[in-house]
């Protein structure tokens, strides 16, 4: 498909994949229930595989057409605009067709829908924010990401903890450790979930001292669930003594 791609071509394309049962069960996983985080979610039933290969049909969708489609009341629709996006990102990132314009873009859209509540359960902001925030934000100031961190909204601090992630790859821990500090005491399941799978990788994928060192200041102070995630691969004897300082 060529340029002049639109949101209006690509929801019915997702609807299209949808599987009613498949929907059904997707309500609960995510939580959709009265008083759930989800609460009020739509699905038609899309898989993740179906979802980003749909994406692929749309390279050329311009960044407002992405924007309007996370408007979409239906999951699916953000899960793929948000994927689209991602690509969109990686492209604008490669060293040949560097374009820091389409890049800023990109990240300008996706801060918009965040902040108004378009990305809004966890596998959305777990597919997009480290690989749309993560390589902006890896060289540069990173304050949005504390104000992220600060905000009412869960899914806006679990953002802010996720894009770490691209940082820990490149081999920096500081602001995942900064900001899992701020979050200490929340008790949220999804912000505690996230600061311990970012300490997790911290210890496997930088250096476990590194890991060692926050929970000794910390582990008293952590979560149970947050503890639980960051101590997962240690060895048995070390994991049960940090989990007894709780």
């Amino acid at each position: 498909m060529t340029g002049g791609q639109r949101a209006a071509e690509v929801a019915p394309a997702v609807d299209a994949a949808g599987d009613p049962d498949r929907a059904l069960g997707m309500r609960r996983f995510f939580k959709t229930g009265p008083g759930e985080y989800g609460e009020g979610d739509v699905f038609v039933g899309v898989t993740v595989p179906g979802a980003r290969a749909i994406a692929r049909q749309f390279p050329n969708l311009p960044v407002a057409e992405i924007a309007i489609l996370l408007d979409s009341p239906v999951h699916e629709h953000r899960f793929t605009a948000l994927v689209i996006a991602n690509n969109a990102m990686a492209r604008a990132g490669r060293q040949r067709t560097y374009d820091v314009v389409a890049q800023q873009r990109i990240v300008e859209m996706y801060l918009a829908a965040v902040r108004r509540g378009r990305v809004n359960n966890w596998d959305l902001v777990d597919v997009s924010a480290e690989n749309i925030l993560g390589p902006w934000l890896l060289d540069r100031p990173r304050a949005v990401l504390y104000q992220l961190a600060q905000a009412d909204s869960l899914w806006e601090r679990r953002v802010a903890v996720l894009t770490t992630f691209a940082f820990i790859k490149a081999g920096d821990a500081s602001t995942t450790f900064e900001l899992c500090e701020r979050l200490l005491h929340d008790r949220r399941d999804l912000i505690q979930k996230a600061c311990g799978w970012m300490l997790r990788e911290v210890g496997k994928r930088i250096d476990l001292a590194l890991l060692t060192g926050f929970l000794d200041r910390h582990a008293q102070d952590m979560g149970r669930t947050a503890l639980s995630y960051a101590t997962e691969h240690l060895a048995p004897g070390l994991r049960a003594d940090y989990r007894a300082r709780r």
